[in-house]
């Protein structure tokens, strides 16, 4: 049960935070229909059960999405496809949820044959209308986290074995680029909360290719390592299959100097929205590379996948990720409930 209320705070921004629902379970992304229903992810570790995707009804109540059985992990994928650990979601330009779910049980090289998916579900029938195995583009060491859907093209970033992914959309087949190229490396401590992240034996954190985006006109494609630096490539270089990887590596260009990032959203006018995980606040990225404060509180503790909604409201996910046990020795210190965030800025969102 999530509870959903109006409750707001004061900050130094002249914009209002709202807390539009609670939960005692840590998420790490949302996504909302144009007809406002709201979905949610949970980052789940190693083989603890419970939801993977959840959807938040209008009283409040989490729901598994989109049933049960898609919630209940399963070792066989072939026989039974389930959600095992899913990293994001999002409506795409065909009204549809997909979700990329890495097929890890935990972070590191231990996979699931067959497990590394992505997921697209008809929300007006609540029906799985389409898998996307990704065995054929993953390796061992592989963590798939995020995607975007183009009318020609499905892009997402692997975290774990540094490159970006490409599939067209039509087949599904795919291919690498930028492999361990530095643009997908994360090179850098990732700091949050002022702290380096580090797993509870100490060793620091590395999360190569984590978020990335389209602009609105499809032209470019930006992304990033967690730990910053945000770089841009012109989507005709990563379509092209005939180009080398070493030329496709050449057409990278460093966009802006980001910092530890939890997500990030774009607008229709090419704004990037990025989480500043170290800072607890939300910078907005103009597409000439000009970056400003769009809000700055205490409250937005690593703010995950965020999104734009047909009412303007951009939705922030805090869910205090760098507080849970994967990255904390022996006890969370998440402090619960866990807040989504709605905050009004006026934009207009694009869907890919």
């Amino acid at each position: 049960m999530v509870n959903g209320n109006g409750q707001s705070g004061k900050r130094i921004s002249d914009f209002q935070l709202i807390s539009a629902y609670q939960s005692n379970l840590v998420w790490n992304g949302v996504t909302t229909t144009d007809t406002g229903r709201v979905f949610v992810c949970f980052p789940r570790q190693a083989d603890e059960a419970g939801l993977r995707i959840g959807e938040i009804r209008a009283d409040g109540t989490l729901i598994p999405y989109p049933d049960e059985e898609w919630n209940k992990l399963s070792a066989n994928q072939t026989t039974r496809p389930t959600f095992i650990r899913v990293r994001s979601l999002r409506i795409g330009p065909d009204h549809n949820l997909w979700i990329v779910d890495t097929g890890h049980l935990q972070m590191g090289p231990e996979s699931i044959v067959e497990g590394a998916k992505v997921v697209v579900i008809e929300v007006e029938t609540n029906r799985v209308i389409r898998v996307i195995p990704l065995d054929g583009v993953v390796k061992a060491n592989s963590l798939v986290d995020d995607v975007r859907i183009t009318p020609s093209h499905i892009y997402l970033t692997d975290a774990g074995a540094p490159a970006l992914i490409v599939l067209d959309r039509q087949s599904g087949r795919g291919r690498r680029i930028l492999e361990d190229d530095d643009s997908v490396t994360d090179m850098r401590p990732i700091l949050a909360e002022g702290q380096i992240l580090r797993y509870p034996n100490g060793e620091e954190v590395r999360i190569h290719a984590d978020q990335l985006e389209v602009s609105p006109d499809g032209r470019y494609l930006y992304f990033q390592p967690a730990s910053g630096l945000m770089s841009r490539i012109d989507t005709f270089f990563v379509n092209d299959v005939t180009l080398l990887p070493a030329n496709i590596a050449k057409q990278v260009k460093l966009f802006v100097d980001t910092p530890g990032t939890g997500g990030t959203t774009i607008d229709a006018d090419g704004n990037i929205y990025l989480s500043d995980i170290n800072q607890s606040r939300i910078l907005k990225i103009t597409p000439d590379g000009k970056t400003s404060i769009l809000i700055a509180d205490p409250r937005l503790i690593w703010v995950g996948a965020m999104w734009i909604d047909e009412a303007g409201f951009l939705w922030l996910p805090a869910g205090q990720l760098n507080r849970t046990t994967l990255f904390q020795p022996g006890r969370s210190a998440v402090v619960y409930p866990v807040h989504l965030y709605k905050l009004q800025i006026g934009a207009t969102p694009v869907r890919n």
